[in-house]
């Protein structure tokens, strides 16, 4: 009888990162910015960054989107990356659709602008002007104008910090939904700990340039309200605020509207 021969099963090797930092620190003048600063972000990976003013988040930021020269630093990011701000940056001059296709080559501009719009819900809008649009229509016209491009590596930078409560909400559903459809590597700076406790599964703490504390959320994005309590006092609590103060309570039990 022939003896059956189990070979040992080996581990399949982890991706590359998207993106990896090691020893990064960057300087203004003799302000210290970023500080021996590590970061990989895995392919596909939906990062949130939190951190207090000054922390280095934005600077962080722009080095990723390759707005600041790193040079001398070991900084490695892939070449289709896009960034949304916080302003939709619409150029008022040139209809939405022009917007979306600004810097495509070719001559399907208008078709893929449509493509990109249609998934935001925006097709009806395409030959509409930036400034007739509502604060979040004019901010899901910058996410397919981010999209259109296909990154490797979506950076978003405080992209609703200027929306109401319930457009808000509602880009949170759409930023999963197309975050599940394209699988970017995605990285969100916001001070909002329940958007990041809602949209990510990794939150990073940056500090005075470095990363301070991180956060892995292992739970499945509508079934997070078991853990979520803990988890914004600990964030809390990174962020510097005294968590045993009873004047946070009310906030520390606070259900995130994105867990619903």
């Amino acid at each position: 009888m022939n003896e059956v021969v189990r070979l040992p099963l080996v581990p399949a090797p982890e991706p590359e990162p998207v993106v990896r930092l090691r020893n990064c620190s960057r300087s203004f003048g003799a302000t210290r910015v970023l500080t021996d600063l590590d970061l990989s972000i895995a392919p596909g990976e939906f990062v949130a960054l939190l951190g207090r003013s000054g922390s280095g988040k934005t600077t962080l930021l722009r080095t990723l989107a390759g707005l600041d020269d790193p040079a001398g630093q070991d900084v490695r990011v892939p070449a289709s990356r896009a960034t949304v701000f916080q302003d939709a940056r619409l150029l008022p001059w040139k209809k939405v659709w022009q917007n979306v296709a600004l810097g495509l080559p070719g001559g399907a501009r208008r078709h893929h602008a449509e493509q990109a719009l249609g998934e935001v819900g925006l097709d009806h809008r395409l030959d509409a002007w930036p400034l007739t649009l509502s604060g979040g229509e004019a901010q899901r016209a910058a996410l397919a104008r981010a999209l259109v491009r296909k990154p490797e590596l979506l950076l978003l930078d405080e992209p609703f910090a200027a929306l109401d409560a319930l457009t808000r909400i509602r880009m949170h559903a759409l930023v999963l939904a197309l975050w599940r459809a394209h699988r970017p590597a995605v990285l969100l700076v916001t001070h909002d700990v329940d958007e990041a406790m809602a949209l990510a599964d990794r939150i990073l703490v940056l500090d005075k340039g470095r990363i301070a504390a991180e956060e892995r959320i292992v739970a499945a994005r509508g079934q997070r309200s078991p853990v979520v309590r803990a988890l914004r006092a600990r964030l809390l609590g990174h962020l510097g605020l005294d968590t045993s103060d009873g004047v946070y309570a009310d906030l520390i039990a606070r259900n995130p509207a994105g867990d619903a």
